[in-house]
Order: C-alpha cells, then sequence, then structure tokens
C-alpha cells in the first residue's frame, strides 16, 4: 500500500482502537482458484505470547477453510470513514483557484498467517467475545445465552473459528493531515452541513499527529 509520509499511522494502540470501531474485515489469500476476498467480522486481541491476533469464524459451507494450508500468508483489510471532498471547500477557491478534488479515507491493513480450528468450547468463546463487543453498549443486552441451548449449538455446528497472527500493522490515514488548519476547518464545517456524524468528520479530517477516536 502507497502511504505518504503524512497519511502513515504505525501506533499499535491507535490502530487497535480503528480496528475495534470498524471490526468488518476483508480478509483475502490466495487460493487453487485465485485471490478470495471475505468480509467477516473480527476481534482484534493479544495472546498470552504477546502476539496481536484477529479472531473470528466462517461458515461451514464457506470452501476456505479447505482451500488454504494452516499457517498461509493473508491480509485483513479494515476500511474505516471516506468521504468526497470538493474543491469549492476549500478557501483557496477563492484565493488562487489551484485546488482539485480529492477522497479521503482511513484503512488498515493487517497481514498475518491463519489457522482455522474445529473445536465447539473455542467456537462458543469467539462468538460470545464478538456478540459481546457489539451489544455491551446497549441499555439491555443480547447475550448468546438468551437463546435456547440446543439452538446454539446447532448454528455453531455449522461455523468454524480461526485466528489471523499479525506480524504486520499498517494504517493509512488520508486526511488532509498536510493541509493548512483553515482548510482543514472549512472542510469539516461543510462536511458537517452536509449531515457527516461528527465520528465519521473525526476520522476523514485528523489533525496533524491525533489519534483515531
Amino acid at each position: 500500500m502507497y502511504i505518504p509520509p503524512a497519511f502513515r499511522e504505525e501506533r499499535p494502540e491507535v490502530l487497535r482502537a480503528f480496528i475495534e470501531r470498524h471490526p468488518l474485515g476483508a480478509l483475502v489469500c490466495m487460493t487453487a482458484e485465485g485471490l478470495t476476498a471475505n468480509h467477516i467480522p473480527m476481534i482484534c486481541a493479544s495472546r498470552p505470547d504477546g502476539m496481536r491476533v484477529l479472531r473470528g469464524h466462517v461458515a461451514r459451507g464457506n470452501a476456505i477453510w479447505k482451500s488454504i494450508a494452516p499457517d498461509a500468508s493473508v491480509l485483513v483489510i479494515f476500511g474505516g470513514a471516506n468521504h468526497y471532498l470538493s474543491p469549492s471547500w476549500y478557501p483557496a477557491k477563492k484565493e488562487h483557484g489551484k485546488v482539485v478534488p480529492t477522497w479521503n479515507y482511513s484503512v488498515v491493513h493487517a497481514h498475518g498467517t491463519i489457522r482455522f480450528s474445529d473445536v465447539k468450547s473455542q467456537t462458543l468463546e469467539y462468538v460470545t467475545e464478538l456478540t459481546e463487543s457489539r451489544e455491551g453498549a446497549r441499555s439491555e443486552p443480547w447475550k448468546v445465552s438468551d437463546a435456547p441451548a440446543q439452538y446454539i449449538d446447532m448454528q455453531l455446528a455449522g461455523i468454524l473459528t480461526f485466528e489471523i497472527t499479525v506480524d504486520r500493522l499498517i494504517g493509512k490515514f488520508k486526511a488532509s493531515q498536510h493541509r493548512a488548519a483553515a482548510e482543514r476547518h472549512s472542510v469539516r464545517d461543510a462536511l458537517e452541513a452536509l449531515g457527516c456524524p461528527v465520528d465519521d468528520r473525526d476520522e476523514v479530517i485528523r489533525e496533524p499527529g491525533k489519534p483515531t477516536q
């Protein structure tokens, strides 16, 4: 991934927070049929040995778990807020006109090796962890145990878990950090006028060196 220095993000705590906010990753791997991509929600965690891992599950009917060897190299792409920026939003448009359209976006790439597992207790653990991460903020969070045990057993039988050992994590936050403060503020005002949520505005326009919200 091409990353100009102004847009490069390598701080582990920032990248992990980004994945927690945008857990749906595009899992890209090479199979006998060629490149394959699957869109899967994942949990970013740390093993006791300190290694970063991504955990998730796939349907048993998804051939990916049979198509790649254990510890095969994979890439996971997590995408965040993005938006088209009009030249009309910059003060420079009126001053000298030397502005062009662009597109701001934030992405994190995780490189690592994957291993699938078909252990029921682990499947339940991973599904519970993912559910609690999404339901935790609700006033009345749904729990896996809310459903009949026999029904949950049937659902678990239809999936397999995976763990990706991450050996490289890198972010590209193209968010106008290289532009003057007046230009960033002007674009934020334009995005607000369009109804862009504040959390998305914080990703589309970032102050230099400011971590992810």
